[in-house]
């Protein structure tokens, strides 16, 4: 019994070596978040409002982008720790920092900025990574 308590031993050991290796050599995904925020040049127009969310819409397009979310500030009650000074919020979830990556370079993305990016005066991008 002890010679095949023994090969069960060994062979479960290299069933976790096999496994190893395979983690190292696959990296793995951490999903990744992008929360932008905008604050327009001219706040008090309805339509570069529009135009700037219009614009946003459209980055739903880029394949990497799992999911988009388009706001404008919420109605909460005042607080110090509330920044509601921002005219439009993006956020959007990644696979990996490589779908951030694609969805930075692509045409969509950089058609979207040259056709927005006159319309707000300051820009601020919060990135995140899960902990797993």
């Amino acid at each position: 019994m002890s010679i095949s308590r023994r090969k069960f031993i060994a062979s479960t050991a290299m069933v976790g070596l096999g496994m190893n290796t395979v983690s190292a050599a696959t990296p793995a995904k951490t999903p990744l978040i992008h929360h932008v925020f905008f604050w327009l040049k001219n706040p008090n127009s309805k339509e570069d409002l529009q135009k700037l969310i219009d614009g946003l819409r459209t980055l739903a397009k880029i394949e990497t982008v799992k999911q988009l979310h388009i706001g404008v500030p919420a109605e909460t009650e005042k607080r110090d720790v509330i920044d509601n000074s921002y005219s439009v919020s993006e956020l959007m979830f990644f696979d990996d920092l490589a779908g951030q990556k694609i969805y930075q370079d692509h045409p969509i993305h950089k058609k979207f900025i040259e056709s927005c990016s006159s319309l707000w005066s300051k820009v601020q991008v919060y990135d995140s990574m899960d902990l797993n």
